[in-house]
């Protein structure tokens, strides 16, 4: 293919042209890539988004409470205790699920209206009738739950401190709605009523609770930690989360000049038009308390559909106008930049021109004294060009062969390289899934064993544990046999035992995959070990980290893992010790390493590798088949479990978990 010719006077005209050329190019790159209308897009854009995802916040809130009234409602003892009028009852039921749910009311009231019971109330308060319209709507048969603004008279009808604490100072601010009063006193509270049926289906009463939002940040916290996560600008927050009731801010975390909470200013009339009254979504420009934020308002409504608030969330504007000055300056270098670089082109062609010439000079000489294997470069399309294509030609056909044989043995010698890595790499991977295989076929094939021994033990064992029991209540307590009686029934509890772990090990249940939180259930095990072992003389240490992935895997078995692994823990430190629980992400952040630990005697180093065989143990009332189920289980969650221990020092367990999708069924 023939180069088209370039002559020198082209050459120099193009060189000319170049940086102007160059530098009108970078200058418009520049340009579009900085332009302010797609900075101020993007910014409210994040606004309207984080928006959504602060109202998906107040949504779970709501059902979280929702769900708890409806399942209080729908037990059984719930319509029994209403029909008896049992208010010991209905507090058995109603004050642990106000304590643990953190509510602030949480009532039962009977068909006519009358308070059953009111968790939130002090016992020495009298009863009133609950003017709630969530109450009322229960009572009809229909369950509800939404957000509502209690009136004065309501809140301190239900009781508590709610009327004081709903009382917010109304902060006069510019160019808000005018509001008809200087203190607010009516609360916004999300509720949830679901009537009470007896056995027959009819209402006998209806059960009701609500969050007060006056004065309560802690939804508003919770928005901005999920949506914003704690990010600052020059020391000053960069988002913010506020509930308004009407034009009133009643829990926010947007401050004031004195670095408190600025509770009781108001919203802008124009805001106040468009959310308030229209019931509309409002997101711009806006100025909050003492700055200006990117801001977004998305009003609330009621149980009976009108528009009594509002949800905002906002972002200083401030780091989107430094964004904007960094922009302008990294334009104004960009052009700088340019122009440089243009003139540097400009000699750096006029200085090309010239040098294949002193090129082929040189190279001649070095081809006269016998060197070879010498290349110009051809960077010319003109007449230096094509000579310094000749020379090259002639240069390539002295040393063709010799070039050719040692590209073949470079060829060949890589070729080996690469197919012996292959082979070792094969070899290792056949090798680890031959012993995996032989792991899993032994294991299936002790299910089997296991299934059908602990099908035919269980009816023996069902005879004897009937006639011991006999023996034992014919056999007076001073008796003669009493003693041999007891040592059978205890060891028919303990073979009894190995009969369950033994359908345990042999039951393969398919997996049911949800979202697990490794910390709340080590903690959660830990709480309940307490009733097989004593945890008198233990010291729990944690260490959670935060950055923990999700992981989808079966709550179940996963428990059943962690309980076996911190019971063993406990037992193997009988004087005392510490247990320490660990959960760190691995290093590629795609799986949880989970650690159990303890300062127990250790195992010995030749017992190590027979801990996940079934039936061996080293207790003396052990089964063998906690460490063999929790292996299998582990395995089915596509993870590992491995143990390092210190003789006299004490036992740690690793098991690592991958994240969310990392399992299959």
């Amino acid at each position: 293919m023939s180069r088209r010719r370039f002559s020198i006077r082209a050459k120099m005209t193009i060189a000319s042209l170049i940086p102007l050329i160059e530098v009108i190019i970078l200058v418009s790159l520049a340009g579009l890539w900085a332009g302010y209308e797609k900075i101020a897009t993007q910014a409210q854009e994040k606004v309207r988004t984080d928006l959504n995802s602060a109202r998906e916040v107040y949504r779970n809130q709501l059902k979280q409470m929702a769900d708890l009234v409806e399942y209080a409602a729908s037990t059984p003892i719930a319509g029994t205790a209403i029909a008896n009028g049992s208010q010991p009852t209905m507090a058995a039921l109603l004050d642990p699920l106000k304590k643990r749910n953190q509510l602030d009311l949480l009532a039962a009231v009977d068909l006519k209206g009358h308070p059953l019971y009111q968790a939130h109330a002090t016992r020495s308060q009298k009863p009133a009738h609950s003017l709630l319209t969530a109450v009322r709507m229960a009572l009809a048969g229909k369950t509800v739950a939404g957000t509502e603004v209690v009136p004065e008279e309501a809140l301190i009808a239900e009781g508590g401190d709610l009327g004081q604490r709903a009382v917010i100072a109304i902060t006069p601010t510019p160019h808000a709605h005018p509001e008809p009063t200087q203190v607010e006193r009516s609360g916004m509270m999300l509720v949830s009523a679901a009537p009470v049926r007896n056995a027959a289906g009819n209402v006998v009463g209806a059960i009701y609770g609500g969050i007060l939002l006056n004065n309560n940040n802690a939804l508003v916290d919770r928005i901005k930690e999920l949506v914003y996560e704690g990010i600052r600008y020059e020391g000053q927050e960069l988002g913010s989360a506020t509930l308004f009731i009407g034009g009133t801010r009643i829990a926010t975390n947007v401050r004031d000049s004195e670095g408190k909470r600025a509770i009781g200013t108001q919203i802008s009339d124009e805001v106040y038009q468009r959310v308030i009254r229209e019931g509309k979504k409002w997101v711009g420009r806006a100025f909050v308390v003492n700055d200006w934020y990117l801001t977004a308002y998305d009003p609330i409504f009621d149980i009976n559909g009108k528009p009594v608030g509002s949800l905002y969330v906002g972002m200083l504007e401030r780091p989107y106008t430094a964004l904007k000055q960094q922009a302008l300056m990294i334009f104004a270098a960009v052009l700088a930049l340019g122009t440089l670089l243009g003139f540097l082109v400009s000699s750096f062609i006029a200085e090309r021109l010239s040098r294949p010439i002193k090129q082929l000079e040189n190279f001649a000489r070095r081809v006269a004294v016998g060197e070879r294997d010498l290349t110009v470069p051809v960077q010319t399309a003109d007449e230096v060009g094509d000579l310094a294509a000749e020379f090259n030609a002639m240069s390539a056909a002295l040393s063709q062969r010799e070039a050719e044989i040692q590209t073949l043995n470079r060829n060949l010698e890589q070729k080996v390289k690469e197919r012996t890595a292959e082979l070792e790499e094969k070899s290792g991977q056949l090798l680890a899934a031959h012993e995996e295989l032989a792991r899993a076929e032994k294991l299936a094939d002790l299910g089997v064993v296991a299934a059908g021994v602990a099908h035919e033990m269980n009816n023996p064992l069902a005879i004897i544990r009937g006639n011991t029991e006999l023996l034992d209540m014919y056999i007076p307590e001073d008796g003669e046999g009493r003693e041999e009686v007891e040592v059978i029934v205890s060891q028919v509890d303990r073979m009894a035992k190995i009969v369950s772990n033994l359908l345990v090990f042999a039951r393969q249940r398919p997996m049911r995959l949800e979202e697990v939180a490794i910390p709340r259930l080590l903690d959660d095990i830990v709480e309940q070990a307490a009733h097989q072992v004593d945890l008198g003389r233990i010291r729990v240490e944690r260490a959670y980290a935060e950055d923990l992935p999700a992981l989808a895997g079966d709550p179940d078995k996963l428990r059943q893992v962690f309980n076996n692994l911190i019971v063993n823990a406990v037992q193997a430190m009988p004087e005392g010790g510490v247990l320490t629980l660990t959960a760190i992400a691995t290093p590629d952040g795609e799986s949880c390493e989970v650690m159990v630990g303890d300062t127990g005697k250790g195992i010995k180093p030749e017992h190590l590798d027979k801990l996940f065989t079934p039936f061996f143990t080293t207790k003396e009332q052990g089964t063998g088949l906690g460490l063999s189920v929790s292996y299998g289980i582990v395995k089915d969650h596509k993870g590992t479990i491995k143990p390092q221990s210190v003789l006299g020092q004490g036992t740690v367990f690793r098991v690592i978990l991958p994240a969310r999708g990392g399992t299959g069924e």
